[in-house]
């Protein structure tokens, strides 16, 4: 029996939450508020007590400044769980601090956003770690459709729309229609890659290591994969592998578009396959609507641009990029019944197979 104004009723007694688990940061979305939390995702564990010692922005400041009994640990590796303790623990603390002040009475449902093509033990880790930090509902759904919908773009209808979703870990391609994906493509091509790519050039060209913060700095502030009007430079400070020595050396944006160079080629060869393998018409929808570019990864300077001249159709940098995914996931809480058959299907709530 359905009673009329349940929903509302059930709001007044629980939040709705929405999760984008990502390898380098955690957005949280609060239903009736919107974004409320963005994190990185990281965890300080004292590993003689086994005891959380920081999580989030506290955490990410301790890497690489730690004693030796104190590590900084990422547990989602390439958007997936590598830790299933710390993940859980790091949902439970992201869940209590987005809820903080509220007296609801039941335990929230979540809407977690996952990377495409991830393995059903990969799903059931992410489901079973959200559940066991509080979760009353797990829905899973995967980034670039949850980024289609943030995007607000006709998902459900019969036209193609292609989403290139760059996140820390992963780079999902993904081509959408009628609710569902057409065709799509996972890498390990992301912000993570591209900041061990310039940890890796800087190594290898001027004998200099660099730490990961360090090179993540260096990416947003001159990393570009297209030559900019006025050259691009920055004082970098490092270990000289040679002397052992600090030493400081000046970096150009062309030094980083080196760096990023075959990472980037392998990014746009893999959209091409995809395209290759759409069904025409849906081809036509991209050629006519063009393509989506989301996620922290959208933000490289040239980076659209480029893709735009090697497949030569029009690419759309969605405003705030970096919470797409996130907006996507406060979207279907609030009309769960809608994106249901859009959501990966929960093995519990499977009918029992004859």
């Amino acid at each position: 029996m359905k009673i009329p104004g349940i929903k509302n009723f059930r709001g007044l007694f629980s939040h709705d939450i929405g999760i984008d688990l990502g390898t380098a940061n955690t957005l949280v979305y609060l239903g009736g508020r919107g974004i409320v939390i963005n994190e990185p995702s990281v965890v300080a564990i004292n590993q003689k007590t086994g005891q959380i010692v920081a999580i989030g922005t506290e955490a990410r400041a301790m890497i690489g400044r730690t004693p030796s009994h104190i590590r900084a640990i990422k547990p989602l590796v390439d958007g997936v769980i590598s830790d299933f303790e710390i993940t859980e623990e790091m949902i439970s603390y992201l869940l209590g601090k987005a809820t903080s002040g509220s007296n609801k009475i039941f335990s929230p449902r979540v809407v977690v956003g996952v990377p495409s093509g991830i393995t059903d033990v990969e799903i059931r880790a992410v489901r079973d770690a959200t559940r066991n930090a509080g979760a009353r509902e797990v829905h899973i759904i995967e980034e670039p459709m949850a980024a289609a919908i943030g995007m607000r773009l006709p998902v459900h209808d019969p036209v193609g729309n292609m989403v290139i979703d760059i996140g820390g870990g992963t780079c999902d391609i993904a081509i959408i229609s009628l609710g569902g994906t057409v065709r799509s493509k996972n890498l390990r091509i992301a912000g993570d890659k591209f900041n061990s790519d310039i940890v890796a050039h800087v190594r290898n060209q001027f004998k200099i290591l660099l730490g990961e913060k360090t090179a993540e700095m260096i990416k947003i502030s001159i990393g570009s994969v297209l030559p900019t009007h006025a050259p691009l430079e920055m004082s970098v400070k490092g270990r000289d592998l040679v002397s052992g020595l600090p030493k400081e050396i000046i970096l150009t944006d062309t030094d980083i578009r080196d760096a990023l160079s075959q990472s980037i080629e392998t990014l746009i060869e893999s959209v091409r396959e995809v395209l290759e393998s759409t069904p025409p018409e849906i081809l036509s929808d991209i050629m006519n609507r063009g393509v989506y570019l989301s996620g922290g990864g959208a933000l490289i300077k040239g980076l659209a641009e480029l893709i735009e001249s090697e497949i030569n159709i029009p690419i759309h940098v969605v405003a705030d990029p970096l919470t797409a995914v996130a907006r996507g996931t406060g979207i279907i809480l609030e009309d769960l019944d809608s994106f249901r058959d859009i959501l990966i299907e929960n093995e519990d709530e499977l009918p029992p197979k004859k």
